[in-house]
């Protein structure tokens, strides 16, 4: 299959997604048609094993685990009482309650694994308490929807998971790669809003924070303990060896469930809930993969990966040149297209171009996640700006979330530049593990 007929399929697919068929559909329909035009009916007949093993890999049952995870604790109440606290010890800082918001988004990221989950999460929280400080709207929801990007950088994450899937790569090893690049990106953040804070403050435009007594700080700290528990016991078991992040999702989910009924919220009710809201979750997703792994039948007894490698190769391009083109690339394909669209579609055909020239697969892995982040806040498909406009009850225009969520999408871009030069930042941590 040559570069034309990569361009024509391409282009097909973005025309079928401006009408707003679904992803999963189009990409059924490219991968069927595609084979039989390339080799006949019989390409029909390998479809059927590829979904079968889709279904049936034991990684992908992570997928509804890591899920239930954070559901439990969103229903549970534990995200209230952890923004709470957070605020006690965050609100005297320049910029006040927006520290809370990507301190707290980060802390639900390292249990949730899920960006609009994580968003809405601590949106619904935190909202009320900014809008009744005088926040202003732009930055209460700039630091929202960007701080819950975290969600799927910051391990575990189901997005990491979904490219050790396609791409074949650990798990494991993606996900304790996302733990520093995931703590600096957060730190990153809240640089910027202390700086912001301040000329705020030197104005006399800061909101006022109420100064609380040190005991009170302190007792509110319990309310961090279960969140740092299971992220503890879920990474630190991978991180070990102990666990597979399957097994070590579950052992999430158990300590969760018992986190839920010393709360005394383990009802049938709850868990009626929990449990229908991850079960529609996961369809859609591995509808997705499995469409995408139909998909890549086809790219693959094409040659699509090896044309396209050997196409990038014809421009003389350096690792750094390519990586550099690739965020140009994800920053204009994250204005039209979903995050899981990006990565099935993607990750197959880019991932043999960037190893064919020295990059590290699980450094890619957090690259692609960083691009997913950014895709998340980029308008005019940014799910992000989305869930959190969907939060607020002010009825405000749409312009104030994306206007927010500007400074912090350039932020995200420098970082990722920053990781390219430095690339031991991901590789460093994954490289010392046990078992690995």
């Amino acid at each position: 299959m040559g570069i034309g007929s990569v361009l024509v399929g391409f282009s097909a697919m973005m025309g079928l997604l401006l009408l707003s068929f679904p992803i999963a559909v189009i990409m059924v329909v490219l991968g069927v048609i595609g084979g039989v035009m390339l080799y006949g009916m019989p390409l029909l007949n390998s479809m059927g094993p590829v979904i079968w093993g889709v279904q049936n890999e034991n990684l992908l049952t992570a997928i509804p685990l890591f899920i239930l995870l954070g559901e439990l604790l969103l229903r549970s109440g534990i995200a209230d009482r952890m923004y709470g606290a957070l605020s006690l010890w965050l609100n005297r800082l320049p910029g006040g309650l927006l520290h809370t918001n990507i301190g707290c988004c980060a802390l639900f990221a390292a249990t949730s694994g899920s960006s609009v989950a994580t968003a809405a999460t601590v949106g619904t929280v935190a909202l009320p308490a900014l809008d009744a400080r005088g926040y202003a709207p732009s930055r209460s929801l700039g630091s929202l929807a960007a701080g819950g990007t975290l969600g799927i950088l910051i391990p575990p994450s189901v997005n990491l998971l979904i490219y050790g899937s396609l791409a074949n790569e650990s798990v494991g090893r993606l996900f304790i790669a996302g733990i520093v690049p995931g703590v600096l990106l957060t730190l990153a953040f809240m640089a910027f809003i202390l700086v912001e804070g301040l000329i705020l403050k030197r104005r006399g435009e800061g909101a006022e924070e109420i100064n609380v007594p040190l005991r009170v700080k302190i007792a509110a700290l319990v309310h961090l303990v279960p969140p740092t528990i299971i992220f503890g016991i879920v990474m630190g078991s991978i991180y070990f060896g102990i666990a597979t992040p399957t097994e070590s999702a579950a052992l999430g989910v158990v300590t969760a469930l018992l986190f839920a009924w010393r709360e005394g919220r383990l009802t049938p009710s709850f868990l009626d809930h929990c449990f229908r809201q991850t079960a529609k979750t996961t369809g859609m997703i591995l509808l997705i993969i499995t469409a995408a792994f139909m998909l890549n039948v086809t790219l693959a007894l094409g040659g699509v990966a090896q044309a396209m490698t050997e196409w990038v190769a014809s421009f003389g391009l350096s690792a750094v040149g390519l990586l550099v083109a690739l965020i140009v690339f994800y920053l204009f394909l994250g204005m039209f297209m979903d995050v899981l669209s990006m990565q099935v579609l993607t990750i197959p055909i880019a991932l043999p171009i960037v190893v064919a020239v020295g990059v590290d697969p699980i450094w890619f892995g957090v690259f692609i996640v960083l691009m997913c982040e950014l895709g998340m806040i980029t308008p005019p498909v940014g799910m992000n700006l989305y869930v959190v406009q969907g939060v607020r009850t002010d009825g405000g225009p749409f312009r104030d979330v994306v206007v927010g969520a500007i400074p912090y999408a350039l932020i995200m871009i420098l970082f990722t530049v920053f990781l390219i030069m430095v690339p031991e930042l991901v590789t460093w941590l994954p490289n010392t593990m046990l078992g690995r």
